[in-house]
């Protein structure tokens, strides 16, 4: 996959909350609590983004999330409004399968997996969550998927040949 530089502030980026966890320090005098959140971002339009965040009240560990994915956001080889090939992506336990599908299938996968998907643009496609059903885990599967795929080209070039004996 090639990496560019890219400038978040440019994108119509959407954010959406995949999951609010509450955490706790057991400390001296009691236990401190604070709440995690992991948040995706995107365009739909082929730029999705994962971060997390953690403070002492949810609207600010949701904005601290938000601002960590505006830092990892990648772009994602689409095809049409699909996937080019299919692909497992792995984050520790979590495993996600991807498959793609042909236009009008929508998008079949669960929820953690469902909103990475959508935010990327991606609306015709099967998927299978394999191992744990932990949202960051799935996330970030699903993300290690959508860096692994690769268009018609950026194989044919690898292989110094044309498109068409790459495609058959």
């Amino acid at each position: 996959m090639e990496y560019s530089l890219i400038n978040p502030d440019e994108l119509q980026l959407e954010e959406r909350v995949v999951a609010i966890n509450r955490v706790a320090k057991v400390v001296k005098g009691g236990r401190n609590f604070r709440f995690s959140a992991l948040v995706v971002v995107g365009d739909k339009n082929g730029y999705v983004g994962v971060g997390t965040g953690k403070a002492l009240e949810v609207p600010e560990a949701i904005r601290k999330a938000v601002q960590d994915a505006r830092k990892h956001i990648v772009k994602v080889n689409l095809l049409g409004t699909s996937i080019p090939h299919q692909v497992v992506g792995i984050f520790g336990a979590g495993r996600v399968f991807l498959k793609p599908a042909r236009e009008g299938t929508g998008v079949i996968a669960g929820g953690a997996v469902r909103a990475v998907l959508e935010l990327a643009g991606i609306s015709d496609i099967r998927t299978k969550n394999l191992g744990t059903n932990n949202p960051r885990n799935i996330v970030n599967a699903t993300m290690d998927a959508l860096r692994q795929l690769k268009t018609a080209q950026s194989v044919a070039k690898l292989r110094n040949k044309s498109v068409d004996e790459i495609l058959g």
